[in-house]
């Protein structure tokens, strides 16, 4: 069966996060292979300011400022937009602490912010998924339950759930995630230089790879999924071999 060169070209991509990190990295090589972009964000004029500089290039996108944890507000956008062939979720956060080092609190808002914030979007994403569409969620990994509980916690649930949605949503839509592992990213921003390249240092030394990943890479890994039409309910770890050690 042949495929087109760019299997993205011409498919309508919406990204939750899509104007920082790992987002906007997937819009830059979807943009690229000719997708038209829609970028949910927080931060209105970051997402309007991040499709503005690819209209400039020439690309269709669109920025739009809405928390996509509100299903109200994230079904409002997507009654505007309509039907879209692939979307992607940048939602979760990290933490550390074991599970008798950290507060019940932080346990619970890191599983919060990975299963359940991603669970309703979700159900909310579900019925403006395009025939042969594709919906990727975001895990990671390289943690332990003893050093990072509740994010370890939340990225066990989050395979989990493509796993179950895989089913439910099949033959239709396809359901993956990557579990990418630390990556200098602006998720970070809260740490100053010093302290991020420390870290760099440490997981460079703990990766086979010798070296911690590029946010392109880790990005592509979304593109892969999206366009191999034979995948689903898969979580693709991207973490330069980190796991094989622990």
């Amino acid at each position: 069966m042949s495929r087109a060169i760019h299997p993205l070209q011409g498919k309508r991509l919406l990204i939750i996060g899509g104007s920082s990190g790992f987002g906007l990295e997937i819009a830059h090589l979807a943009a690229a292979e000719g997708a038209e972009l829609y970028l949910l964000g927080r931060d209105r004029a970051k997402a309007e300011q991040v499709a503005a500089s690819l209209h400039a290039e020439g690309r269709p996108a669109k920025g739009i400022g809405v928390d996509a944890t509100d299903p109200e507000a994230l079904l409002s956008v997507l009654e505007t937009i309509g039907k879209v062939d692939h979307a992607v979720s940048m939602v979760g956060g990290a933490m550390g602490g074991g599970f008798l080092e950290a507060d019940l609190a932080t346990i619970r808002g890191a599983i919060e912010e990975k299963f359940f914030a991603n669970l309703q979007i979700a159900r909310v994403l579900a019925p403006f998924l395009a025939e042969g569409g594709s919906l990727s969620l975001t895990g990671g990994s390289g943690g332990r339950p003893d050093n990072a509980s509740g994010a370890v916690v939340g990225n066990q649930a989050i395979s989990s759930l493509v796993r179950g949605l895989a089913v439910e949503l099949a033959p239709h839509i396809r359901v993956n995630a990557v579990a990418p592992t630390w990556t200098p990213t602006p998720l970070w921003r809260q740490m100053d230089s010093a302290q991020i390249e420390s870290i760099r240092s440490h997981f460079a030394t703990q990766i086979p790879l010798g070296r911690t990943a590029e946010p392109a890479e880790v990005a592509e890994a979304y593109l892969f999924l999206m366009s191999c039409g034979f995948i689903t309910g898969q979580t693709l770890v991207v973490d330069g071999g980190l796991t094989l050690l622990h």
